[in-house]
């Protein structure tokens, strides 16, 4: 992996995003500056700022993957220059992803498997760790505001001890229930889209 990331970013990389389960709260923000002011209160270290973020989504024409509670992404970022696969599902923490060295090259593979981008998203994303957990603060075009709290693991008997403790930083953090959001980037999209 370490040959495909910026070298600066390798090991927070290895450490934070490795695992094939993801425990991921995540949170609309009505004040974004003041949930900035908790987070930064707890000195997070940051990996990466405002980074631009392109997702492009896969599906065969008849929504196959979308049938099977299953998500294909390719995503982009800049300036970074981090390029990812990202497959989800089909069960509701199942996440994995491995990085990759030409997104155009990916695309045009998917393509000629017969998949078509049947969706993109673009965001403006940071990325911050605290402790083993990895935050988000997104932007994303027409949604608004977003934080995302989450911890990556092989381990599928932690999934529910890392959301009790997802959601008790999400306490700390200023954030409660009435501001979770459960669907997805893309549902919310595909949504707002209808």
């Amino acid at each position: 992996m370490n040959n495909l990331v910026p070298a600066e970013l390798a090991p927070q990389i290895n450490t934070h995003f490795n695992g094939k389960f993801e425990v991921e709260l995540k949170y609309r923000l009505a004040d974004r500056e003041a949930f900035y002011a908790s987070l930064s209160a707890k000195s997070p270290e940051v990996m990466l700022k405002d980074n631009l973020e392109h997702d492009c989504y896969f599906d065969s024409p008849t929504a196959s993957l979308a049938a099977e509670h299953k998500s294909l992404c390719i995503r982009e970022m800049q300036p970074s220059g981090i390029m990812l696969w990202i497959v989800k599902g089909p069960e509701k923490d199942r996440c994995e992803a491995v990085n990759i060295s030409d997104a155009a090259k990916a695309n045009s593979m998917l393509r000629t498997l017969g998949y078509e981008c049947v969706l993109e998203i673009n965001k403006r994303r940071s990325v911050y760790f605290l402790g083993e957990f990895h935050l988000t603060l997104d932007w994303l075009e027409g949604l608004g505001d977003f934080a995302e709290l989450a911890i990556m693991t092989d381990d599928e008997a932690k999934l529910s001890i890392y959301e009790s403790q997802l959601l008790a930083l999400a306490a700390e953090l200023g954030l409660d229930e009435s501001q979770r959001e459960f669907l997805s980037y893309r549902q919310l999209q595909m949504a707002r889209q209808a």
